[in-house]
């Protein structure tokens, strides 16, 4: 009997021991429901192939998309220490190695450097699935140190952001890295070296308000969420309903804070663009220094 026939007439039947699909096989997606295998999803640049929704994704899989081989880690020595001793429903310290055991990362920015389409490039790309992708003391630190070796090395950084915000956990030390990152850009921008920055889904709190808004091109995946604050909060302190579309990618690339809306698949192609574009503008910058 079909599916359609037993729900119309009521028939209900046990599936207890029905066999279950192996996780990870399938994924429904979030906006159409629309189900895919996850082989599919994974050759569609980890987007739903029936209405191209863009799914997070990690740094590990930003790098396969992005590097042309697997890319050198650096900075992985870093680890978050609970300097304030800070306990809500958990301590500090055990929200950490729970998240170290999830994720298998040791904090929620990986920094990789490789090359794409054979030009050098360093990514530093945050996790959310490791406490939100919020901003620590580690995470401005490990920021910071790839911008010092951009700095040394003259190679362009790209910063991929998904977080929450500031961690609580690490109160004013957390906020230090806004100011500690912004002051660390600054250095590049004086020495001419390119700074990319790609906001994905979500992208909140501190880190919108640091470093990524300050890249030299900013840009974002279609209908991310960037915001300083939440709708709600913001809704409740000006007293006005807010646009339609309010913090999404879109409506902040009409509204001039981002440079572009970049569908998935072409990222590796225009970051290599931009690495051309820059490079050639640096070169040309040179010859007429030289020349006068």
């Amino acid at each position: 009997m079909g599916w359609f026939k037993r729900l119309r007439e009521g028939i209900q039947t046990a599936t207890r021991n029905k066999k279950e699909a192996p996780e990870g096989l399938w994924y429904q997606c979030k906006e159409c429901r629309e189900t895919s295998t996850m082989k599919e999803l994974r050759e569609n640049f980890y987007k739903c192939p029936a209405c191209n929704h863009h799914v997070r994704i990690g740094s590990a899989d930003y790098f396969q998309l992005i590097f042309d081989n697997q890319p050198e880690e650096l900075f992985d020595n870093l680890r978050a220490k609970d300097i304030l001793e800070f306990r809500d429903l958990k301590p500090y310290p055990q929200r950490l190695q729970e998240a170290m055991k999830k994720t298998g990362l040791h904090e929620a920015i990986t920094v990789g450097k490789g090359k794409v389409n054979k030009r050098p490039l360093v990514v530093a790309c945050m996790d959310f699935n490791f406490i939100g992708g919020s901003m620590g003391s580690v995470v401005g630190e490990k920021i910071s140190m790839a911008i010092d070796h951009c700095l040394e090395n003259r190679i362009p950084l790209l910063v991929i952001s998904k977080s929450g915000g500031a961690r609580m956990m690490e109160s004013a030390f957390s906020l230090m890295q806004m100011a500690k990152t912004a002051a660390k850009l600054t250095l590049l921008a004086r020495a001419g070296i390119p700074y990319f920055s790609m906001l994905t889904d979500p992208t909140t709190g501190g880190v919108t308000a640091s470093y990524a808004m300050l890249g030299d091109i900013n840009f974002s995946e279609p209908k991310a969420l960037i915001g300083f604050a939440g709708p709600r909060v913001i809704r409740e302190t000006i007293k006005r309903d807010l646009p339609e579309g309010f913090q999404t990618a879109e409506f902040l690339l009409e509204h001039g804070f981002l440079d572009f809306v970049l569908d998935r698949k072409d990222l590796k192609e225009r970051l290599s663009d931009l690495l051309s574009l820059f490079d050639e503008k640096n070169r040309m910058a040179t010859v007429e220094a030289e020349a006068d």
